[in-house]
């Protein structure tokens, strides 16, 4: 098993951070109470709630829910119609109305209360993550609650900035004019999200929906409706709190047809999925013409120079590749390794992975929890089979832990390739499982290539002993996001930008860039001197009878409000007579 140490400390950290966050919270921020009593696991379920859950075929109407970890059912949630869709839409519309008057003042209201509660109730939030989607309560401390409570954090202390009007350079030739960008809100933001991290998955786009003065509808996945539906709660009770209009945000459940709906009748799309659900995404909202952002996943590169401490990144490659037991769209999942450090990190990482054991997460004592969609463990195999075929072998493997029986298997133990080259799926193809393929380099050319040969573009990891190497490699690899000599801490800075080109994407969100585009950006020209120095259009140019150059000239003909005194008059034509030369001959210059 691993070093019992690590998961404590990454606990105490996270708990270290979560409680200073606690104490910059103003002491007049009310306490919320959230509902969490059908929730709660006391080990006293009846029969009826306790059952293992044998899935069958898809019931049309319903949304079953069930711990990927136990298979212990969870119960289930009604697949909304496209009608009903709509009907949730339009209330939110309305609730977006009033809204969007809302104060900065009131919204950040809206995150300490939100921020206060994730803090206190961290436990409970993490646990409902690990039994709904199979993860450690490590991996949800890490993916669910720091990555949130750092978004509410960056947006309480920049949001407003960041929305506020911007000025810009307003020209030469608009000299007596002020130019702005606005920001104002969208409408109804449509968000359809994934299962791997509930929690974050419906906070990320919530919070920049909501902050920037928007309603937001949220379908989460059909493989993670338990948490949400229960996650909407905290928010709906947030925004009670300040006074906002119900129906502000919603969550609904339900399949394929529940998310056409939605695409179909919202102001904006936010997706969170795979590239071929994107691409109807994308051809569904062409019917309207609304904006999209895609995040599509990624096979996020590793690279390893030869002057690197061995075991240190090995522990960080490692973590890469098993947060969430792999289920992680920035997840390491190609590794890269100069030739010369090569068998030193393989039998490092192998080392590492053979003390690892999957298990039913909650139990606290395995190091990997479980995989969440059904029937995706077989998949994994058989990318580890087409390796296997084309010449990889298997360096290593983790354990899985003694599972009841009677259980669905669930589990895929943690497993390093060796071997590999691109002609094989598992360097191709989005694993998103406990797989770790490693590859030898040669050069810093020949790592930026083969990191590049890929149709996924989401991010990458560059570790080396001199920072200005792996910052030139970096700078090399074409994704959305990149990090020197760590990996996906361009996340945990919540000032970034997050997403992907190629396969991975298009569009952002988190940063400056994912809070402006839930916004109508708009650009606004006002006179700077309005009443006293405005626009006039001369006779000539109304008539369409002067010469190119005299119109030129004649658009700097500026009116002098009548009000002003005979020789203010003169004294400001004589200014702008002289304006008008000065601006022919830098022109003409």
């Amino acid at each position: 098993m691993m070093a019992f140490w690590w998961p404590l400390l990454v606990l105490a950290f996270a708990y270290a951070i979560c409680r200073f966050l606690l104490m910059l919270i103003p002491s007049n921020v009310p306490s919320i109470d959230v509902d969490a009593s059908d929730v709660l696991d006391d080990g006293n379920q009846t029969r009826e709630n306790s059952f293992i859950y044998v899935p069958s075929r898809r019931q049309g109407d319903k949304v079953q829910c069930y711990e990927p970890a136990t298979m212990k059912y969870l119960g289930y949630y009604p697949a909304l119609k496209p009608d009903e869709v709509k009907e949730r839409v339009v209330l939110a519309s309305k609730a977006q109305k009033t809204w969007a008057q809302s104060s900065f003042k009131q919204r950040r209201q809206f995150l300490r209360i939100l921020l206060k509660y994730i803090i206190e109730h961290q436990d409970l939030i993490c646990e409902i993550s690990s039994r709904d989607t199979g993860k450690t309560m490590v991996d949800a401390s890490l993916g669910e609650i720091m990555t949130t409570c750092e978004k509410i954090t960056w947006l309480l202390s920049e949001g407003e900035k960041w929305l506020k009007p911007e000025y810009r350079s307003c020209g030469r030739s608009m000299i007596h004019k002020t130019a702005k960008v606005e920001f104002h809100p969208l409408g109804v933001i449509g968000a359809i999200v994934s299962w791997n991290y509930p929690f974050h998955n419906i906070f990320n786009p919530m919070l920049a929906a909501v902050f920037s003065g928007n309603s937001i509808v949220i379908k989460v996945s059909e493989h993670a409706s338990w948490s949400g539906c229960f996650y909407v709660r905290i928010i709906q009770a947030a925004l009670a709190a300040v006074g906002a209009p119900e129906n502000l945000v919603e969550v609904i459940t339900g399949f394929a047809e529940t998310g056409e709906a939605l695409v179909s009748s919202v102001d904006k799309i936010i997706f969170v999925g795979s590239p071929g659900v994107g691409r109807m995404i994308m051809r569904n909202a062409a019917d309207t013409l609304i904006p999209v952002t895609l995040e599509l996943g990624g096979k996020d590169a590793f690279i390893v120079c030869e002057d690197v401490d061995v075991p240190h990144v090995a522990q960080i490659a490692v973590r890469g590749a098993l947060q969430s037991s792999g289920q992680n769209c920035a997840g390491a999942e190609r590794f890269y390794v100069h030739k010369d450090v090569y068998p030193a990190f393989v039998a490092e990482v192998v080392k590492i992975v053979k003390s690892i054991t999957a298990g039913p997460p909650l139990l606290g004592k395995y190091d990997m929890g479980a995989i969440c969609m059904q029937e995706h463990s077989e998949k994994l195999q058989s990318l580890v089979n087409d390796a296997l075929d084309k010449g990889a072998e298997i360096a290593g493997r983790g354990s899985v832990g003694n599972i009841a029986e009677g259980a669905v298997d669930q589990y895929f133990p943690p497993t390093v390739i060796i071997n590999v080259n691109h002609t094989m799926k598992l360097m191709q193809e989005e694993a998103f499982g406990p797989i770790m393929p490693i590859m030898k380099f040669s050069s810093d050319e020949e790592a930026v290539e083969l990191a590049n040969d890929s149709k996924y573009g989401l991010g990458c990891a560059v570790f080396s002993g001199s920072q200005h190497r792996a910052k030139v490699i970096a700078s090399q690899i074409h994704t959305g996001v990149a990090a020197v000599n760590d990996f996906a801490s361009t996340y945990m800075c919540q000032s970034l930008p997050f997403g992907g080109v190629k396969e991975s994407g298009f569009g952002r969100f988190a940063g400056i860039e994912g809070l402006r585009a839930c916004c109508l950006v708009k650009s606004v020209v006002e006179d700077r001197w309005w009443p006293f120095i405005k626009t006039k259009i001369p006779k000539p140019i109304q008539v369409n009878r002067s010469s190119p150059f005299e119109s030129f000239i004649l658009l700097f003909n500026i009116d002098i409000h009548r009000s002003l005194s005979g020789k203010c008059s003169i004294l400001f034509q004589r200014m702008a007579s002289s304006f008008r030369s000065l601006l022919w001959k830098l022109c003409m210059a």
